[in-house]
């Protein structure tokens, strides 16, 4: 049997293998968290690795991916490259998954405790894992964050759904409770409680994460017209679901809305409490998922739009999530590009905010013209000596900000009332706590309408959940609201299909 040495940052191992497998699959059995966006297809480009020793000749696929240039420096994808031998694998450290905060406002309430002694709050993100830690006082004990393990298996609900349908239910679900258990048992030890105390536990999270959070089977959610069999509100049954961390907690899990319209927004509308206010506004949860309601005269309307990975890094050819050497700001200044880094470490990569910032500079220098096109004749822009900007990653950032602004022009339509009349737009999730809003309308991620009254509440869902903790009454503020929402299929939608090709522009200021 042949074996691969691995080597990441001061640490070295091998591994047995088999000369069939793929060094993705392996470096995932051994427990190593690769990007792997696209669920391991050879799409993304971003599980790559350098590799001396016996493996597969690339394939056109991999040499598109990677250009000639970088497999002649010893680089592959892991997806794609097969062992056929001994060899050696180095991982990039400076390539960890790094999660977003899991910070989220919330309004101010008189804590009544669902919990006995110790109560934790989850929000089960596509990209993120987040969770908070209560003693009966309503103290804020803990909090902690951690990519999602599920990530391995693709960077979207489409790709897990595809995995699980394919035979991977179990593994997924155990995959995301260990994820989970994880960060539980790292806030019982930051706070130095006893393991196990935890006797109450909210897990929010959207449609897609809490079938597989719970094992139930996803076939419902994988075809039109996609009808989920189960909205949940309620605790969930020992036989369903038990956490290693918390065995003998309730478990509960808030009222998703639709298929695609999860229980996270109807967190994020708890913490919000727009819906308790005469006045209209926007609710947008901008993540892998974009997830958007419009409250407006005591209606509820909501949608789900497929903006994918680009605002965590992914998808993006030197992208990666906010952590230490992400490019967080870009500024314009005396005719250069000044980039900022997280903790002000070497630049490693651009995160969401970052890819933001730079095409709004893009536009405002004619860097890039309306349709998004380098004016020059450059096929990348380099952001400093090691991280640049590509043409391909311009068009990943159009798709994904069309999508979110289309949605919420479609919500607008649907109430009959236009861009500049709700009264607030609010941007939730944790992304949304690290962007500058300004640069956000500049490309288009928003109506420009509203920008002098858009806000960032952070991680509202993770917010919506420890409401529902502290005070049950907001347990039954989301189920109300969940079940008077209507959702807007944006893909039967008749406008919303030219919304989104009228919002890929790029309108300079």
């Amino acid at each position: 049997m042949s074996s691969i040495r691995v080597t990441r940052g001061g640490d070295v191992f091998r591994l047995p293998c088999n000369d069939t497998d793929t060094l993705l699959a392996l470096l995932r059995r051994a427990g190593c968290t690769l990007p792997a966006a696209c669920g391991g297809h050879g799409r993304c480009g971003k599980c790559r690795v350098t590799v001396q020793g016996r493996v597969s000749l690339a394939g056109p696929q991999e040499t598109a991916l990677l250009g000639p240039k970088a497999l002649q420096e010893g680089f592959r994808l892991a997806c794609l490259a097969t062992v056929e031998g001994d060899c050696t694998v180095v991982l990039d450290a400076s390539r960890a998954v790094q999660a977003i905060s899991g910070d989220g406002a919330m309004p101010a309430f008189t804590p009544a405790p669902i919990f006995e002694k110790y109560g934790a709050a989850v929000d089960i993100g596509t990209t993120t894992l987040a969770a908070r830690l209560y003693d009966r006082s309503g103290t804020l004990l803990a909090q902690a964050a951690a990519p999602n393990p599920q990530r391995v298996y693709g960077a979207d609900v489409i790709s897990r759904i595809e995995k699980s349908l394919a035979g991977g239910r179990e593994a997924l679900a155990r995959c995301i409770r260990d994820g989970v258990d994880a960060l539980l048992r790292q806030m019982e030890t930051q706070a130095g409680i006893e393991a196990a105390a935890v006797d109450t536990v909210v897990l929010t999270g959207n449609t897609t994460m809490l079938y597989l959070l719970t094992g139930r089977d996803v076939d419902c959610l994988s075809h039109a017209p996609f009808l989920a069999d189960e909205l949940f509100g309620r605790y969930a049954e020992p036989e369903e679901l038990t956490l290693s961390a918390a065995p003998g907690a309730r478990l509960y899990l808030p009222r998703c809305m639709s298929a695609f319209v999860g229980a996270d927004i109807t967190s994020a509308l708890v913490a919000s409490q727009i819906c308790t206010r005469a006045e209209s506004a926007l609710l947008a949860d901008i993540g892998t998922n974009g997830e958007l309601a419009l409250w407006h005269e005591g209606r509820l309307l909501c949608c789900s739009t497929a903006a994918g990975p680009v605002f965590e890094g992914a998808a993006i050819s030197r992208g990666m999530q906010a952590g230490p050497g992400a490019i967080d700001r870009v500024t314009w200044d005396s005719g250069k590009l000044c980039c900022h880094t997280i903790a002000d470490a070497p630049a490693a990569g651009i995160c969401g905010s970052g890819i933001i910032d730079a095409a709004a500079v893009f536009c405002r220098e004619k860097i890039i013209d309306e349709t998004g096109a380098f004016t020059g004749e450059e096929a990348e822009y380099p952001l400093t000596p090691e991280v640049a900007l590509t043409q391909k990653d311009i068009r990943m950032l159009q798709l994904a900000k069309s999508a979110i602004c289309a949605g919420m022009l479609t919500l607008l339509e649907a109430e009959g009332i236009a861009a500049e009349d709700p009264h607030r737009l609010i941007i939730a999730g944790g992304f949304g706590s690290i962007l500058n809003l300004h640069s956000a309308a500049c490309i288009g991620l928003f109506p420009a309408e509203l920008e002098g009254r858009a806000c960032a509440i952070g991680n509202a869902a993770l917010a919506g959940a420890s409401m529902m903790l502290l005070r049950g009454e907001f347990q039954a503020q989301g189920t109300a609201l969940a079940e008077i929402s209507e959702t807007v299929d944006l893909s039967s939608s008749p406008g919303f299909m030219d919304n989104y090709v009228e919002c890929m522009s790029f309108k300079a200021e």
